[in-house]
């Protein structure tokens, strides 16, 4: 709910176009410096700890886009802890349900973690058009307050959070370094992975738009068409668990990146509307399944006492994804245009889902 209302504030204040880039990027610029340290505080000091600071900088956040966000270097400090209350949470979050879950139960249990951050994502901007007043531009100081309201609620629920028996005293014996973390069989491979599909995601709810006005679409079917999307996506999550269980692990990422990448392949093709959906609807299942997959592996990868660096080198490997792979999409766009970006983005998820082949085995 808060970043795309950032990009309304700025509006209102007629800020450059420049300075819309800065206010942007200061959502990312947290997760990249301080990632890694907040990963080894929630391996050090326990996840509930980092989880419930993150959700005060939250709260901080909302008040500062509040009571400061009508000048662009309020927007920036807002920005900044807002990726910072982020990162906390996610990191927290993260390494609370690796850390809390019995192994072989990993994939349902962030299959389920993901299904429930993806309502979030989807109430986020139903409650931005309820602020809408009918016109294109929302009532961002009333939005502001009720992220307040539920930052604070987000406290509340994060203060009963115990630390897990296994992420609270770390593991000397497998926690020697960051370097023998990242040299774990399997685990810079799922790194890329998780980047390569969260970009594709990022990139498809950004040129999709862009392909359904070249067709002449209209803005309420392109609306459907991402929701199915994203309902596809909830879908695959929820029943992760029993996927995974049936086809083995590598073998549903794989085949489920593989079959997003084919999907995204023939979008930009003159195909009828409902062809569009169902190509859409089985690009939503796959990319659904990449991300709690990845987490999956992680857990199993990282040894307990250091989880909490293990997910935020995750995070952080996103971060990068997103800021270097739309850049690089916007390039092949000004020469291509939406088909070519979506062309390129499949290539990409195909090459990931081949090398996603060279993970080990299911454990």
């Amino acid at each position: 709910m808060l970043r795309p209302t950032m990009s309304y504030r700025a509006i209102e204040l007629d800020v450059p176009a420049g300075w819309l880039g800065a206010i942007a990027a200061s959502f990312a610029i947290v997760p990249l410096i301080l990632a890694i340290p907040v990963g080894h505080m929630a391996d050090r000091y326990g996840e509930h700890r980092v989880a419930r600071a993150g959700s005060v900088l939250l709260i901080l956040c909302a008040l500062c886009f509040a009571l400061l966000g009508h000048s662009v270097p309020g927007l920036v400090m807002g920005g900044l802890l807002l990726g910072a209350g982020h990162l906390g949470c996610v990191v927290g979050q993260q390494a609370l349900v690796a850390n809390t879950t019995e192994r072989g139960r990993f994939d349902a249990a962030f299959g389920h973690y993901t299904f429930v951050a993806s309502i979030g994502q989807a109430a986020g901007p139903v409650l931005i058009s309820a602020a809408g007043r009918g016109g294109p531009i929302p009532d961002t100081q009333l939005i502001f307050w009720w992220a307040c309201g539920l930052s604070v609620l987000l406290t509340l629920f994060a203060l009963p959070l115990a630390a897990s028996a296994r992420g609270s005293v770390v593991d000397r014996g497998a926690s020697s370094g960051l370097g023998e973390l990242i040299r774990r069989p399997g685990l810079m491979r799922a790194l890329l992975t998780s980047c390569i599909v969260l970009s594709a995601v990022d990139i498809t709810l950004v040129y999709l738009p862009a392909l359904g006005a070249d067709r002449g679409l209209a803005a309420g079917t392109v609306g459907a068409l991402l929701a199915a999307r994203g309902i596809a996506s909830m879908v695959s999550r929820l029943f992760l668990g029993r996927l995974a269980s049936a086809v083995g692990r590598r073998r549903l990422l794989v085949t489920s990146t593989i079959a997003a990448a084919t999907a995204l392949l023939i979008t930009p093709l003159p195909v009828p509307v409902w062809v569009l959906a169902v190509l859409l609807v089985v690009a939503g299942f796959g990319l659904g399944v990449g991300q709690p997959l990845t987490m999956s592996w992680l857990a199993e990868a990282a040894p307990p006492g250091q989880r909490g660096r293990a997910m935020s080198l995750r995070l952080m490997g996103n971060r990068t994804g997103q800021v270097i792979i739309p850049s690089a999409a916007g390039l092949v766009a000004a020469g291509l245009g939406a088909a070519g970006v979506l062309w390129a983005t499949a290539l990409g998820l195909g090459w990931a889902g081949v090398a996603a082949r060279r993970l080990p085995s299911d454990q």
